[in-house]
């Protein structure tokens, strides 16, 4: 639905276009264009309409429209807003979501156009003056709330407006006071010194000092006396003080009414609500107490919508509702996250990938069809760290874990998790990535095995490296970048895998490279390329691929219509990989001989387009908060590289990837927990976006955050390692001081020198040539001195290479293999941690089992939750482990994770 342009406000001309904020204010009955020098200053006695565009890379751009009232301002002039809302949306192809923004209880979205707060003026805009009468300087009382944005309210200057629970700014002529409340958070007080720092350049041009005070501190201190004697001097502040803002409780009880052509609320009785509930023809009324939803069809009309959305506002009334009560008008197709949330199974709409499918189709397709173009240009990707790098796998087998030998790491099966290290020098320093990789066909127990050997592994190296976990067949290009070239087969190799196969008397279909076998070939360059063994059937072939089918002593390579140039030069190197001796029949979709079909069991119906990944474009930051084993996530709208607290865990949602961000001063104090709220982020799926369980997710720790991820921000390097928390850093900067650039350990992990490192997990591989090398040649099998491309091992590093990888095989093992000496080292490593470790538990206060597994109905506070089982007693501990803590602490670390994972201690 739309407006004709005749029927459109002259002031939306042109709206919505370009990317940001556009801002009109009502001005005697019309709309007038706010100048943007004039965006964030709002005058209490007006009413105005704010849109926010993002044009984004592919599909239809996204728009917000907000209209503010306020708290002066007019039932005429906020009438007029809300109509203007709709008339906008309308001219924008009713494809915008609308909030109603009241001042002093704006949205969290809303504030953060505005970082770092708004703080609305008294009196009327005048369009003529450009500004109206703010240049009386007063002293004001300012009371402050939040920890990403922060909502600021003018209070009466009064000893009695303090209280325990609130920051406060006092802003005077020459000196602005910060007063913390003793109940105030970290993130509250260093968001309020963003306040005060704002307050500092705008009202005193940057010239006027600074002071803080601390509830309960009222001598000793000349700021204090002085901060004091603006109410008279001191007195103390009740108990009880009442809070100027309203915490949000737990929503209750969600009801959904059927708004009627009257604007009657008519309510529909459920315990749970469809999507197939809401007609394209009505308008609803979604009440979740703290907020109400108007969800308008996309065949209504405009004054279907206008008397919907003052039946909302009647509503409110009527109900007595708190001013905080959020109003948002959401029309179909374009619900948010949170009104999905609200909605059992809401069926996920797949948008038209029409940019991306096009870039890399629309050639091929002319092609097809008998005509001769030229392909589209197609969309590089590049890798996001140094691919120069040294890369090991081990191969995990219950208990075991084996060193995967650097001829073989290349080749991994589907049945088996593997732990993957790989070292490369970033940001002037050796950084470490560490993959878990989940075979699709491995079984539960080894997928539990890896993550904690892959904790091992990292505890046993220096710094704070980079963890992720990936499922096969949903890997990142990034993974695929530091393999360069790989092969995924079928089957397993662990005990595990075989044992699962024999319980369920399924044949071992493992393959031994000299079996038949039937490839998908895919990737990007000939640094990202992969073969991948797929079931030999001919449903397993999609036209926008290229294949190899090894059938007894015939070779093919199947060729699809709608696959690249690229991928036909990914095929031949792949070929010359898997085996240089094949001597390949090629053979194009349309023109397959019958023993093709034969070797692939008769031909049926395939797929033709490939399945693209989400977009990276557009990433969410949610503040994640984990109190008594509850999990709740709240979305950081308009995010910056700021938002990131170092009090604070965060997700990075990226769709198709997903980050945990953890904070030197969080409570999280492990990346083993930090992989737990990853999967538990990604079954919860708190976006409602359909996230899959497999999405690939990384765990990055203040301080150390990766190329791969900082790429997502307007990155300041001087920002990244910085002492203290968050309100002394704002502090600092305030003051002028200068800043660390060093970060504090973080207490609770293992940092290793090189000489400390157990030998057996250093790095013993050299770097290969990186990209900077020539194109593949083709391999000999069993040659010893063959050059591939993405050999990293034995052949000759470049003079970079070698200064960055250093450290070479021991004389007399061959290289990948792990020897006695290296796992007598490993353990003794772990041996000496442990029993350093059992050493620090011996004063630990003790709490009974049932108090301290992960799931509890009484827990204990205050606890290292790495450390659960330190707490108990030691005859409750042998009752348990069966072993005394002694004993239990020599073990090596996995087999420690893996038997406390067992009693729900982990």
């Amino acid at each position: 639905m739309s407006l004709y342009a005749k029927d459109t406000d002259q002031a939306f001309q042109g709206a919505g276009t370009k990317p940001g904020l556009e801002i009109w204010c009502v001005e005697n009955l019309q709309l007038v264009a706010v100048p943007k020098t004039s965006y964030g200053k709002f005058y209490s006695g007006n009413s105005y309409l704010i849109l926010h565009t993002i044009i984004r890379k592919s599909g239809p751009p996204l728009h917000d429209i907000h209209y503010w009232l306020g708290n002066d301002t007019n039932k005429v002039d906020s009438d007029l807003a809300s109509d203007k809302a709709l008339e906008l949306d309308a001219a924008l192809g009713s494809c915008s979501v609308q909030y109603r923004e009241l001042q002093g209880q704006e949205t969290e979205k809303f504030l953060s156009y505005f970082k770092p707060c708004i703080i609305p003026i008294e009196g009327v805009y005048s369009s003529q003056k450009g500004h109206s009468n703010e240049d009386t300087y007063e002293v004001r009382l300012l009371t402050c709330k939040g920890d990403h944005v922060v909502h600021v309210k003018e209070v009466p200057f009064s000893r009695s407006s303090l209280n325990h629970n609130d920051v406060f700014v006092l802003d005077t002529a020459s000196k602005i006071f910060l007063f913390s409340g003793c109940n105030s958070s970290t993130q509250e007080r260093a968001k309020a010194l963003e306040v005060v720092q704002y307050i500092k350049d705008t009202k005193h041009s940057g010239n006027c000092e600074v002071a803080t005070i601390e509830d309960g501190k009222f001598v000793g201190d000349s700021e204090v006396g002085e901060f004091w004697s603006f109410f008279g001097g001191y007195a103390p502040i009740p108990r009880e003080s009442p809070s100027f803002f309203q915490d949000q409780s737990d929503i209750q009880s969600v009801k959904l009414f059927w708004i009627t052509y009257q604007g009657k609320l008519s309510q529909i009785e459920s315990d749970s609500f469809a999507r197939e509930v809401l007609e394209a023809d009505k308008c609803y009324m979604l009440d979740c107490e703290a907020e109400i939803f108007v969800w308008m069809g996309r065949l209504t009309s405009v004054t279907e919508r206008k008397t919907s959305i003052s039946a909302a506002e009647d509503f409110l009334r009527n109900q007595g509702r708190s001013a905080g009560t959020h109003l948002s008008l959401i029309t179909e197709g374009l619900e948010t996250s949170k009104f999905r949330s609200y909605f059992a199974n809401w069926p996920l709409k797949v948008e038209p990938r029409l940019f991306e499918e096009g870039r890399e189709k629309v050639a091929a397709i002319f092609k097809q069809n008998g005509y001769e173009v030229k392909e589209l240009p197609e969309e590089d990707i590049e890798p996001l760290i140094d691919c120069r790098g040294t890369l090991k796998v081990w191969r995990v087998d219950g208990d075991e874990l084996s060193l995967v030998p650097i001829s073989e790491q290349r080749k991994l099966f589907s049945g088996d998790c593997y732990v993957v290290q790989y070292t490369y020098s970033g940001n002037g320093r050796e950084e470490n990535l560490f993959y878990a990789w989940l075979g699709c066909e491995s079984t539960l127990e080894d997928r539990r095995d890896v993550i904690s050997h892959m904790n091992s592994v990292v505890d046993s190296t220096r710094g704070d490296p980079v963890m992720a976990q990936v499922v096969q067949d949903k890997e990142p290009d990034q993974f695929f970048f530091i393999f360069q070239m790989l092969i995924i087969y079928k089957g397993g190799k662990s005990a595990g895998y075989r044992k699962f196969l024999a319980e369920k008397g399924i044949d071992d279909k493992t393959n031994n490279e000299s079996e038949d076998a039937f490839f998908r070939i895919q990737g990007t360059s000939p640094d990202n390329m992969q073969a991948i063994q797929v079931d030999q059937v001919s449903s397993s072939l999609n036209s926008s691929y290229c294949y190899i089918l090894n059938s007894g002593t015939t070779v093919f390579t199947w060729i699809g219509n709608l696959s690249l140039t690229r991928d036909h030069d990914i095929l031949h190197r792949m070929l010359e990989f898997i085996n240089p001796t094949w001597q390949p029949i090629s053979v194009r979709e349309g023109s397959e001989p019958d023993i093709f079909w034969t070797a692939l069991g008769g031909k049926t119906e395939y797929a033709k387009g490939k399945e693209m990944k989400g977009h990276v474009e557009d990433p969410r930051l949610l503040l994640l908060n984990i109190t008594e084993g509850d999990f709740k996530a709240k979305e950081i709208f308009n995010f910056t590289q700021d938002d990131l607290t170092t009090e604070d865990v965060l997700a990075l949602d990226c769709h198709n990837e997903l980050y945990i961000w953890i904070g030197c001063h969080s409570k999280v104090k492990s990346k083993q927990q930090a992989l737990m709220l990853g999967q538990k982020f990604l079954e919860t799926d708190v976006l409602a976006e359909g996230l899959s369980v497999d999405t690939p997710f990384y765990v990055v720790t203040e301080g150390k955050e990766p190329t791969f991820f900082t790429r997502f921000f307007e990155w300041d390097f001087s920002k990244q390692n910085m002492h203290g928390n968050s309100f002394e850093r704002k502090l600092a900067k305030l003051k002028g001081k200068p800043q660390s650039v060093e970060a504090p350990l973080r207490t609770s992990r293992k940092s290793y020198s090189r000489e400390s490192t157990p030998n057996g997990l250093r790095s013993r591989s050299v770097s290969s040539n990186g990209r900077g090398r020539s194109p593949s040649p083709a391999p000999n099998g069993s040659s010893s001195n063959w050059k591939s491309p993405v050999s990293r091992s034995q052949s000759t590093s470049t003079p970079t290479a070698r200064k960055l990888f250093s450290e070479s095989p021991r004389s007399g093992s061959s290289p990948g293999s792990p020897t006695e000496d290296t796992r007598s080292s490993i353990e003794n490593s772990y041996s000496q941690a442990n029993e350093t470790e059992a050493e620090n538990n011996i004063n630990l206060i003790i709490y009974p089992y049932e108090r301290l597994k992960v799931v509890s109905s009484d827990p204990v506070p205050g606890i290292d939750v790495t450390k659960r089982e330190a707490y108990l007693s030691d005859e409750e501990f042998v009752a348990k482990f069966g072993m005394t803590k002694g004993n239990f602490y020599k073990l090596p670390k996995w087999k420690q994770n893996k038997l406390k994972m067992s009693l729900n201690l982990f």
